[in-house]
């Protein structure tokens, strides 16, 4: 077992002694063109951002009008991996930017928090008015009394 694990060794070692100039060069500029396109990707904010941001990304962006608190499209925004940025119109008014090519993200984002807006109110009962309720059953309900029977030892 130990002398394979040094024939393998040996093997390897005698490998990496046999790179020329031209294979490190090669790796080296793999390595280079990597990190370049990691850098660059993280360059390129995402999800929301300012409005100057937005308009520096590649391709064509749209607008639509939104009214509405950002912060609850921000939520659902995230689940779809949308680049947007929100500007002030007036009070509760904005104007919502996207990239063409995520359009239908976005209508499925807004379709969305259509819904949740929608049914903001149906969804929860009210917890007081749950608790008045179950008070009142309790007051209406009869005391049931309990028997309880000694235990008989066996001795006796």
């Amino acid at each position: 077992m130990q002398e394979e694990v040094n024939q393998k060794t040996m093997a390897l070692s005698i490998r990496a002694s046999k790179l020329t100039g031209k294979v490190l060069a090669a790796a080296f500029s793999k390595v280079v063109r990597a990190a370049k396109a990691h850098h660059q990707k993280a360059l390129t904010p995402k999800g929301r951002q300012s409005v100057a941001k937005l308009m520096n990304h590649y391709g064509a962006k749209n607008s639509m009008p939104y009214v509405g608190a950002p912060k609850d499209f921000d939520r659902i925004a995230k689940e779809f991996h949308v680049d947007y940025a929100f500007h002030k119109v007036s009070p509760g008014h904005y104007l919502l930017f996207f990239k063409a090519g995520q359009a239908d993200a976005i209508t499925a984002a807004l379709q969305k928090y259509s819904e949740k807006v929608l049914h903001k109110g149906k969804e929860r009962p009210s917890i007081l008015g749950q608790l008045r309720k179950f008070t009142e059953l309790i007051k209406t309900k009869p005391k049931e009394k309990q028997h309880t029977r000694e235990a008989v030892k066996d001795g006796r």
